[in-house]
Order: structure tokens, then sequence, then C-alpha cells
């Protein structure tokens, strides 16, 4: 991980000691993440919010682009191919340290992790602009009416008292009917596969 975060640091941008996170990330992800974050709020806040919202912009352009998603993910390109097309894929005019984080992970062959370390770069510029993330997944893509809902109803909790809540869906198929919802220090499991497995366990009790 060490040398993940340095990776990203040496190109000129940042010192691991210049700045710090405003929460700690242990993944390997998460790593590359927190290298990229120090690397722009280094340079500016001005260059971290650019860089945000270039990160925001391509990891859209992933989701909705066939032909950029499979680039992304395509295990068969040389770590050379990557990069020769990185230039050509990322939008001119993005941050540069955007593309100097997708060509270290082309590099170390983990391009097709930029989505999660998008992800945990969404997590630090919340906790930088001092929103509250809540992480809703499911099985499916939920609508801007139901992420609404989920908003509204946690409006009102004292944990998002004073605080502007940032609701983010991520998908993952093993979320069996339901949700999870993440926020804060607090999980709350509303998924079918929950409630199976606390019968399961409330079983082999008897």
């Amino acid at each position: 991980m060490a040398s993940a975060m340095r990776s990203v640091l040496s190109r000129g941008y940042a010192t691991a000691s210049a700045v710090k996170a405003p929460i700690q990330l242990n993944s390997l992800t998460g790593t590359y993440a927190t290298s990229t974050y120090l690397a722009a709020l280094k340079k500016s806040p001005k260059d971290l919010e650019s860089l945000a919202k270039d990160i925001e912009a391509f990891d859209k352009k992933i989701k909705e682009d066939a032909k950029v998603s499979a680039f992304i993910q395509n295990p068969t390109l040389s770590a050379s191919e990557r990069t020769k097309a990185l230039s050509s894929v990322v939008p001119s005019g993005s941050s540069p340290i955007l593309l100097n984080l997708l060509t270290v992970l082309s590099e170390n062959g983990r391009l097709s992790s930029a989505p999660k370390v998008f992800a945990d770069f969404g997590s630090l510029i919340s906790a930088y602009r001092g929103e509250l993330e809540v992480v809703v997944t499911s099985a499916e893509p939920l609508d801007n009416k139901a992420l609404n809902r989920i908003d509204k109803a946690l409006q009102g909790t004292e944990i998002a008292k004073g605080k502007t809540l940032k609701v983010v869906n991520r998908v993952n198929p093993s979320v069996i009917g339901g949700l999870l919802v993440d926020f804060g220090d607090k999980s709350i499991d509303l998924s079918a596969s929950s409630k199976v497995n606390r019968f399961n366990t409330a079983l082999t009790r008897e």
C-alpha cells in the first residue's frame, strides 16, 4: 500500500507529510484514493474540487460508455497498451492528477479497480466538505425517487444534524432483496439475505 501512495505522490504533486486526509481508508483502493486526494489538496483546495468534478465525470463515463468500460476492464491489454490509450480516453482539460492516477493503476495492473478508487475518493471528498455520505447498496441501481425518500428519512435523525447528506447508490448483485445502508459509524442491513441469516442462526440455537 505504501508503494501505491508513493507512486502517485512522487509525480511531483505532494508529500505525505504536507497534508492529511479527513478520514483513514485502509484498503488498497483507499490508499490510491488517499494519495490522489493528498496530491490535489497539496496544490490547492481549488485543484481538489476540480479533480473531484473530473473524477465524478469520468466515473459516470465508465458506467455509461460501454467502450470505455470495456477498456478499463480488459485484462488482455498490456500495461503499455493501456497507458498509451489512456490519453485518448480521459477527456481533454481534465486534471493531470486524474491521468496520473489512472496511469499508476495501469502500470500496477489495477486499472479495473478505478471505479472502487473513485468511490473511496468520493468518501474522502465528502468528509472534506463536511458531508455525511450515505451509501445505499442494492442489487440493482435505484432511481432518484427512491434515493430522495432515503435522504428525507435520514434528514431528521440525530446523526444528520448540521450536516449535508450525500446519498450514494452502489450496486452489489449479492444483496438479495432490500438494501444495505451505511452512514457514519452505523450500518443498517435491510436485505432479505440478512433476514435469512438471522433465521438460520436462530435455528442453530434451538
